[in-house]
């Protein structure tokens, strides 16, 4: 079993790897195609490879790997979800969204590119997403394919990540008490990251009703990695982070942070971290990479 006091190593292992295999998978499913479509595949493998934390994928592996599942399966499915989360960041780099010039340290997609290819860079994929669960030769059983299919569905479109977006969009405009708030980083931040989670239990084959544990862990690192990333909105380094930050705050939008202050949002976030770990009791020396992402939530400068 990992060291509690200093799981540090045994998340960076678990990182360095779910990066490399994570860009190995775009690499390998994104080939250039050498005819007119080779500048719409340059900027996806562009928003793709070679950025990000791959949190996403990491849960996915974690917890299908607490199954025995295949890890270049779980891996796929990972790259599946994270395809999802990088269309998002395109879309929300666009001058129409955000408007913003620098992600993971290089110019967002519609500044290297323009912002054609970008928007069509994140549709295609958004698609790409579904053409890998949806492929026979990673998961024969089809009820696993649609089952993963329908969860990454739902956790992308107006009931999860979309839906929060606009939310935060309405923000701008709109005074947004701390329940609405919660509500909002719920769908636009913590359904993926749920989802996540999810995927892997279904990968496993665990039952609807063995997962409840699971997504108690998933609801609750979601919440905290958001108040989190609030903090850091207000306290952290943009050359760390490799993207603007302060943007709530310029464009007036109640966060954890505006609501609760940075004292009560920080407790908040450890007391969360706390409680997800909490619903890992079940689990033995499987779940410590789970209980280390959960720490590194709070303890991450970026």
């Amino acid at each position: 079993m990992a060291d509690a006091a200093n799981p540090a190593p045994l998340l960076a292992d678990a990182l360095t790897r779910i990066q490399a295999d994570v860009d190995d998978a775009f690499d390998a499913l994104l080939p250039l195609p050498g005819d007119a479509r080779e500048r719409l595949i340059a900027a996806m493998r562009y928003a793709a490879i070679g950025g990000g934390k791959r949190l996403r994928p990491l849960l996915v592996t974690a917890v299908a790997g607490m199954f025995g599942v295949d890890r270049s399966v779980a891996v796929r499915v990972g790259a599946a979800i994270e395809a999802i989360h990088v269309y998002s960041l395109i879309h929300d780099d666009l001058p129409c969204m955000d408007d913003d010039a620098l992600r993971h340290g290089k110019p967002t997609l519609h500044l290297a590119f323009d912002e054609a290819t970008a928007v069509l860079a994140g549709d295609a994929l958004h698609d790409f997403a579904f053409e890998v669960l949806s492929d026979p030769s990673l998961i024969g059983d089809p009820f696993t394919r649609i089952e993963l299919v329908r969860t990454l569905a739902l956790a992308s479109g107006s009931g999860g990540m979309a839906g929060g977006q606009m939310m935060d969009i309405v923000a701008e405009t709109s005074s947004f008490d701390l329940p609405t708030v919660t509500r909002l980083q719920q769908l636009k931040t913590g359904a993926l990251l749920a989802a996540a989670v999810e995927m892997g239990a279904i990968l496993g084959k665990l039952s609807p009703e063995g997962r409840t544990h699971l997504r108690g862990y998933a609801r609750d690192v979601g919440l905290a990695f958001q108040i989190v990333d609030d903090l850091l909105d207000v306290e952290g380094d943009e050359a760390a982070a490799g993207k603007a930050l302060r943007k709530d705050e310029r464009a007036g939008k109640e966060t954890f942070v505006s609501l609760l202050g940075v004292v009560r949002a920080r407790e908040q976030a450890r007391f969360l971290v706390d409680q997800a770990i909490e619903h890992l009791a079940p689990y033995g020396e499987e779940a410590d990479l789970l209980r280390a992402l959960a720490r590194f939530v709070v303890e991450r400068d970026r």
